[in-house]
Parts: structure tokens; sequence; C-alpha cells
């Protein structure tokens, strides 16, 4: 069982078998058409096109009417329901890619933990790994699967509310680690956000660091001894981004490293800074 990242090779030797699912995460936040447009181009042999915008998200508003972020998680059973639809077993060996170094397959990875399915793994290197290696693309139409019959389980990863990340200004029991880019951190960037800044007190560990110049993960103890200058433990820390979505890229990384525990506040930035009221920091 694959439970962190898969090259290359290894999933070829495997991808025709039929207890492996294959899902394509290919997304653009400036463009949510491009992912499935790439996807129609070419794609992994009998990979199935998973949508972050619908398929790895939920509404945007609580029952309550309580903004929940740009990526909110979708209801558990909603999502269960997709995973099914998907061809997914509980004994299935689930791999995800992009073409944009992990950044959403990463967010499918963390999902599928979330619902306690262990045999989830992430294309080291994605796509580009793959015609790398002289693989071959497909345009074949989506292959469709039986229905599967995944069970939900207890999650393998935490995750925080926002009123556990407002309570924790004021323990400071936790590390806020912040994936955006750092200009993105120290609010220079509007573009990408309106309100600038951070969490105050968190840090920030921007999720490409997490590659080397190839685009594949760097090794575990190099990301050991990276994620250690920021945190002291991996239980007494929350990872967050922009909207949910790389900060799973971080959680992915501590889990390669060794550094199990972390949690994930899924609303994030776009939550935290919608309600003018929550104080925010600038700089560093």
């Amino acid at each position: 069982m694959y439970t962190t990242l898969i090259s290359a090779q290894e999933l070829a030797a495997h991808i025709d078998e039929p207890a492996w699912v294959v899902l394509d995460c290919r997304h653009d936040l400036a463009d949510l058409a491009a992912g499935r447009a790439a996807f129609g181009a070419g794609h992994l042999p009998h990979a199935q096109f998973a949508d972050i915008e619908t398929a790895l998200s939920g509404s945007k508003r609580g029952a309550d009417g309580q903004f929940l972020g740009r990526h909110p998680l979708p209801a558990r059973d909603a999502f269960l329901d997709q995973l099914r639809a998907w061809g997914i077993n509980d004994d299935s060996q689930v791999v995800a890619y992009d073409a944009q170094g992990g950044m959403f397959a990463a967010r499918l990875w963390w999902m599928l933990r979330w619902v306690g399915h262990a045999g989830v793994a992430v294309l080291d290197g994605g796509l580009a790994s793959w015609q790398q290696a002289g693989l071959a693309l497909t345009t074949a139409a989506a292959e469709t699967r039986r229905a599967g019959w995944l069970q939900d389980g207890a999650a393998l990863g935490a995750s925080v509310t926002l009123d556990e990340v407002l309570a924790n200004l004021t323990s400071a029991a936790r590390v806020v680690l912040d994936a955006r880019a750092p200009d993105r951190f120290r609010g220079e960037n509007e573009t990408m956000d309106p309100v600038g800044g951070h969490i105050p007190g968190a840090r920030n560990r921007f999720f490409k660091d997490n590659l080397q110049a190839d685009g594949r993960f760097k090794t575990p103890a190099a990301l050991r001894a990276e994620f250690s200058e920021l945190i002291s433990t991996p239980q007494a820390t929350i990872s967050q981004c922009g909207s949910g979505v790389t900060a799973c890229h971080n959680l992915l990384a501590m889990e390669v490293a060794g550094l199990s525990g972390a949690a994930l506040y899924p609303g994030s930035w776009s939550q935290w800074c919608a309600d003018p009221g929550r104080p925010v920091a600038s700089g560093g």
C-alpha cells in the first residue's frame, strides 16, 4: 500500500490493475475550466477527473450562514458518495496527480485520509514525471467504473475550526504554518488576497519549498530538517493557506518526513479575513 508518494515507474507497474483508482486533479484557480480541458487533451490511462471546485469542495456557507472559505470541505456523506462513484472500495489503492507540483493532488490525498482511507498516494513529480519516464497519455473518455463500497472510517488526519484558531491566538498552544507564497503571507499580493497579511503569530512555509528543482518531493531527511526549524511538534501545528488546498501539501510533506499529527484549518485565510474584526498581521 502506498500512503504518501508513488513514482511514475511504480504506478505504471500497477495502473491496469482493477483495484487501483487514478484521479486527475489538475486545476487552475484563475481558469476553473482549465483542469477538465487539460484532462480531455491527455491524461493517464484509466484516470478519472476530480474537480477541485465541485467534487473536492462544498458549499461556501454553512447552514447558519457563516462563510466557510473559498474551498470548504464538502459534506462527509456527499464526498463518500463521490468516492464510491469513482469506484473506490475499502481495499482500493488510489493515486492522485496534477501538473502543479502536487498542490491539488495533495488536497485529495488529505481528504481520503479524512474519511479514513489510508491507501492513497500522490504521483511524485505529477504528470511531468509520467511523461519524462516515456509513459503514454490517452485522450479516451474518462473510465466508468462499477460503484465502489468504501466505508466511512475514523479520520487519519485532524482538522480545526475557526473558533479553535481564534482560541489559539490567546493560548499560543499551536504554531500556525501558512503555505502561501511569501508575498501573499506578507500582504503584498492584492490580486490573490484582497485582504492581505496573515494570522498573527503564523509562520510561512511556501508549499513549493517542499519540492526539488525537478518537481519531485525532497527527501524525508531534508523535509524533516526544514520543518523542524519552524515547528516543535507536528501535533502542535495547524496548516493553513489561502483556502485549505495548498495547506495539504505541507501536511503531505510532513507525513513524508515522518512528522505526523498536524491539523488542517480548512477555511484558511479566505475564511479568516472575511470578517474585518479578526486580527491581521503583515510583513514577516
